[in-house]
C-alpha cells in the first residue's frame, strides 16, 4: 500500500508540466490511485533560463536535466519526466530511464504565417530554429532563405512569429498536439524529407537506479516497442558522440519483432550530408543503432565533425 504522494519531477514550461500531467494520468490508472496519491513538482532548468544564445553555446542537452537529476538525487523528487530528444546519450551515475511512454507522431510541424509550406515561402524569407538539426534540413531544402536562432518555449517562439521576427518555425508535432495546438499547424514535414531528432515524440522517465518501489510502479506504463525504438536511436547518436553542435537526425520504427531505421548527419549549412538505413531483430535495437552510427561515422571522416558548433 503506497503511504506517500510519489513526486513526478518536470520542467516548468506549459509542454513539460502537459508530459508530467499525462504520466501521473497514466499511473493512476495502471495502479488505481487517485490524484492525490501523485505530487508533481515544477523545477527551473538552466535550459529554461538560458534564452541569449544556442544551448550548443552554453553546455548542451544536459541543461534541460541536471538541476532535475539532483533534486533526484537530494531525495527532493521520486521520478523524472522529460522530452527524450533532451536527454544526453550518457545518464549521470545511479540514474536510469525506467519507462517510456507511447510515443507521439515524431514529425516536425511547419508553423507558416506568409506561406503554409517551406517551399511556398518567397525567396530570402526568414525561418526562425533553434535547432541546428533543423536549421541544416532547412537550408537543404531552401538554400536562399535566412535561417534564424529561435530560443524559447512553444509559446515564447509562437509570439515571435507573431511579433514578425520570422515568417515561419518548426516545431514538434507531438508537442504541439500535447498542448492542443494542433490547429496552428500548417504543413508537418514527411519523415524521408525531414527526419526527426533522435528521441522526438517520446517520453521518457528517469528514476534512481535501485529503487524497487517505483521500479515497479513504472514498469506498469512503459511501452517495450518505443523503449527499444528509442534505444537504437540513442545508440546511433552516442556512436556519433551526437549533442546539441551536430546536426543528426534518427528514427525507428517497430514492426513486431522487426525493426527498421533510418539515421543522417549533415553540416550545419546543409550541403553535405551522409545518410544510414538498417533493420534488423527489435531485440537487437542498441546494436543496430550503434553499427549504424559508426557506419556513417566511418563514411563521413573525422574532418567531416570538424568545426560544428
Amino acid at each position: 500500500m503506497q503511504t506517500k504522494a510519489l513526486r513526478i519531477g518536470t520542467r516548468g514550461s506549459l509542454l513539460a508540466l502537459a508530459q508530467a500531467h499525462e504520466t501521473r494520468a497514466r499511473l493512476m490508472t495502471a495502479h488505481g490511485l487517485p490524484e492525490e496519491a501523485f505530487e508533481i513538482v515544477a523545477i527551473s532548468t538552466s535550459g529554461d533560463r538560458i534564452q541569449d544564445r544556442p544551448l550548443s553555446l552554453a553546455g548542451g542537452k544536459g541543461l534541460f536535466t541536471k538541476e532535475l537529476e539532483e533534486a533526484m538525487y537530494a531525495g527532493e523528487i521520486d521520478i523524472a519526466v522529460h522530452s527524450s530528444k533532451d536527454m544526453p546519450t550518457q545518464l549521470p551515475e545511479g540514474l536510469e530511464l525506467s519507462a517510456f511512454l507511447p510515443r507521439e507522431d515524431p514529425r516536425d510541424a511547419f508553423i507558416g504565417r506568409s506561406a503554409p509550406t517551406i517551399m511556398g515561402l518567397p525567396e530570402g524569407a526568414v525561418v526562425g530554429s533553434s535547432s541546428l538539426r533543423r536549421q541544416a534540413l532547412i537550408r537543404r531544402m531552401r538554400p536562399d532563405l535566412e535561417v534564424v536562432m529561435f530560443r524559447g518555449n512553444v509559446q515564447t517562439r509562437l509570439r515571435k512569429l507573431d511579433e514578425g521576427v520570422a515568417e515561419g518555425t518548426i516545431l514538434a508535432n507531438a508537442g504541439l498536439r500535447r498542448l492542443g495546438l494542433a490547429e496552428i499547424i500548417t504543413d508537418l514535414m514527411a519523415l524521408d524529407v525531414f527526419p526527426p531528432a533522435p528521441g522526438q515524440g517520446a517520453i521518457c522517465i528517469e528514476s534512481r537506479i535501485g529503487d524497487k518501489a517505483v521500479a515497479d510502479m513504472l514498469a506498469a506504463i512503459d511501452h517495450r516497442p518505443t523503449g527499444q525504438a528509442l534505444a537504437c536511436e540513442r545508440a546511433f547518436l552516442a556512436a556519433l558522440d551526437g549533442s546539441c553542435r551536430t546536426p543528426i537526425a534518427g528514427y525507428a520504427e517497430i514492426d513486431g519483432d522487426r525493426l527498421s531505421f533510418s539515421g543522417l548527419i549533415l553540416t550545419p549549412d546543409g550541403t553535405l550530408s551522409y545518410d544510414a538505413k538498417s533493420e534488423g531483430a527489435a531485440a537487437d535495437a542498441a546494436a543496430i543503432g550503434r553499427k549504424a552510427g559508426e557506419e556513417v561515422r566511418a563514411r563521413a571522416g573525422e574532418k567531416f565533425f570538424e568545426g560544428w558548433g
